[in-house]
């Protein structure tokens, strides 16, 4: 059965889903942009924005239950490929090994937007 899992310490969606769901063992976190759980936006670049939507993630798989060492898979979006090597700085400051899996894709993000980030992660429970 599904749960959905919600905190305030990461922004409400906007719209019809939801910050996370869990089901058997595993937590899909939805997309997470550089905004504060006031739906304030982190920072103008892409290291300050990586670091809110890391913040958030790791808030969102508390609230199911995990941490972030329990992710296994993060998928990244970024605006333009220029900004790879910033995210990428960022990001290393929140893993550890072993390391979990990771895509990076370019995409067209909302002006002001430089990454969104979901991740996929496993409860320890279920391991």
């Amino acid at each position: 059965m599904k749960r959905v899992v919600e905190t305030d310490r990461a922004p409400r969606p906007r719209f019809k889903y939801a910050q996370a769901c869990v089901h058997g063992g595993l937590i899909q976190v939805a997309g997470q942009m550089g905004l504060t759980a006031d739906r304030v936006l982190a920072g103008s670049d892409v290291g300050a924005q990586t670091t809110q939507a890391l913040h958030n993630i790791g808030a969102i798989v508390e609230a199911a239950g995990a941490q972030l060492d329990d992710v296994i898979m993060y998928r990244v979006y970024l605006a333009e490929e220029s900004l790879f090597a910033e995210m990428n700085a960022a990001f290393e400051r929140f893993v550890r090994e072993p390391f979990a899996a990771r895509t990076t894709v370019y995409v067209g993000l909302p002006k002001g937007y430089l990454v969104e980030i979901d991740a996929l992660a496993v409860l320890p429970a279920a391991r």
